[in-house]
């Protein structure tokens, strides 16, 4: 029963301004795609992060061996997303890629982190 529990184990860090969700540590980026949610400083981070790995691992999950990563963090009044992971093996990194870019820059899925994200919704 133990190993099903580390099976559902998510790492939430912490830190001044920015969030880091990942499946394992340490954190590792073996390819990632950025986006920016302008204003978006006010929103809360650990949601946006969890929405946009949710809807990572859907765009990705017949990618052997994935390991999501999002971080996000205020630059300003703005919030910059870097979603991607780590890979064991070998993997089309650019095709990888621009299907973590397509899943940032989807309007409908923006939209809906947003409104999931906003502080006086829950």
């Amino acid at each position: 029963m133990a190993n099903s529990r580390n099976k559902q184990r998510w790492h939430m860090l912490r830190d001044a301004g920015q969030v880091t969700l990942s499946r394992r540590l340490p954190v590792r980026f073996d390819f990632a795609a950025k986006t920016t949610i302008k204003k978006g400083a006010t929103l809360r981070k650990g949601r946006i992060a969890s929405n946009v790995r949710q809807d990572m691992w859907r765009a990705l999950q017949h990618l052997r061996g994935f390991a999501p990563v999002v971080q996000v963090q205020v630059v300003g009044e703005d919030l910059e997303i870097t979603a991607g992971g780590a890979v064991d093996g070998q993997f089309p990194q650019q095709q990888t890629e621009s299907l973590v870019a397509d899943v940032l820059d989807c309007a409908d899925r923006r939209a809906r982190w947003v409104r999931n994200a906003e502080k006086a919704g829950i």
